[in-house]
């Protein structure tokens, strides 16, 4: 494929995926209950459906920008986090509950991957179960899991939390609580779900994403070595 018509591709599908982005925003302000992540997804495979693009050359040029893009954007969700207000917050009882998310987020789908009787390789991948993509890989990178494996556990775990989070939260009136669920429980994919429902919920989700993320990325390596797995 020449470079013109590689150009060409990457631009149609990043223009694509911004396309199904836009319109599936626009309808999760409309219907409050509707997970914009899935339905973007949904919309991605309509539009390859329609357009008759086979998914698998949408994917080999849209893969490389947004796993470039992905590393930025972890990043700035430093931004939010600058914006929050810590006055008469909990530190104490945070820093706990995020603790508490770290290990079982990674311990929980460990074991039940030894109950079950899983391979070793799938085992080390559930380790990285609780943390966004760019973190995840790393983690699995150093611990020798299989970066594919981990990585669709990973997006897996997302769509699912960000997909039942308003279910979940039907009679929890608190934004803090609900961000900082979505962050710790569906990483990426519930900080943008997060998002949707307030500001303050999307700056607490970020803001248990990135910790979370932080505290897993230094403890599990550790744990994985100490233990000879």
């Amino acid at each position: 494929m020449s470079f013109d018509s590689v150009l060409m591709a990457t631009l149609a599908a990043i223009l694509l995926t911004l396309a199904a982005h836009v319109i599936a925003r626009v309808l999760a302000r409309k219907i409050s209950w509707l997970p914009m992540v899935i339905t973007a997804l949904v919309l991605v495979i309509v539009f390859l459906f329609i357009s008759r693009w086979n998914y698998n050359d949408y994917y080999s040029v849209a893969k490389p920008v947004f796993d470039h893009l992905l590393g930025y954007v972890t990043v700035l969700l430093a931004v939010p986090l600058a914006a929050m207000s810590f006055k008469g917050l909990p530190v104490k009882s945070l820093t706990i509950i995020v603790i508490i998310a770290s290990v079982v987020g990674a311990l929980l789908p460990m074991s039940l991957a030894y109950l079950f009787s899983l391979s070793h390789d799938t085992l080390l991948a559930f380790a990285t179960r609780s943390v966004t993509t760019p973190i995840g890989l790393s983690v699995a990178d150093l611990i020798k899991a299989p970066l594919a494996m981990a990585n669709l556990i990973i997006i897996v775990s997302g769509l699912i939390g960000g997909m039942l989070a308003r279910f979940l939260f039907r009679g929890i009136d608190d934004d803090r609580a609900k961000g900082l669920a979505l962050g710790l429980a569906a990483h990426a994919f519930g900080t943008v779900e997060a998002w949707q429902i307030s500001h303050t919920a999307g700056r607490y989700a970020a803001f248990g994403l990135a910790v979370n993320g932080l505290l897993t990325a230094v403890w599990v390596p550790i744990f994985i070595s100490a233990l000879g797995i």
